[in-house]
């Protein structure tokens, strides 16, 4: 498999759609993407689109009329290679420190933090 390129701020948004629509058209992607920006035309979004998939960032199915976009990498394997990349970056490669700065910066709600503890304690050997 080759390695995809890092998705701009701006695709991430496109794929962050594409996740919640499943595969989708210009068209479709657009409606969706107004709800977050109405300022987003059309042909930003079918040029975004075409750029990402030259990227290797979606598929593109051309067998109708209308091309239908979709994710190349399922959503979990993206996060995951792109939090590979900031705990790399950003964390001196510490999966802790990362840890340890969401949960002091005010990034995690109670109810996250529960849910956090409750998957540590599910995590932790029993005697």
């Amino acid at each position: 498999m080759t390695k995809l390129l890092k998705p701009t701020a701006a695709e991430l948004e496109m794929l962050r759609v594409l996740y919640g629509l499943g595969p989708a058209t210009a068209k479709q992607v657009h409606a969706a993407a107004l709800e977050s920006r109405p300022e987003l035309t059309y042909a930003n979004v079918l040029r975004l689109l075409q750029v990402m998939h030259g990227k290797g960032l979606v598929t593109r199915d051309e067998s109708a009329r209308a091309h239908v976009y979709a994710p190349a990498q399922e959503q979990d394997s993206m996060q995951t290679s792109l939090l590979k990349d900031l705990i790399h970056k950003a964390f001196a490669g510490s999966g802790k420190a990362l840890v340890l700065a969401a949960l002091r910066g005010g990034h995690v709600t109670e109810r996250e933090r529960a849910e956090i503890s409750t998957l540590l304690d599910e995590d932790r050997p029993r005697d």
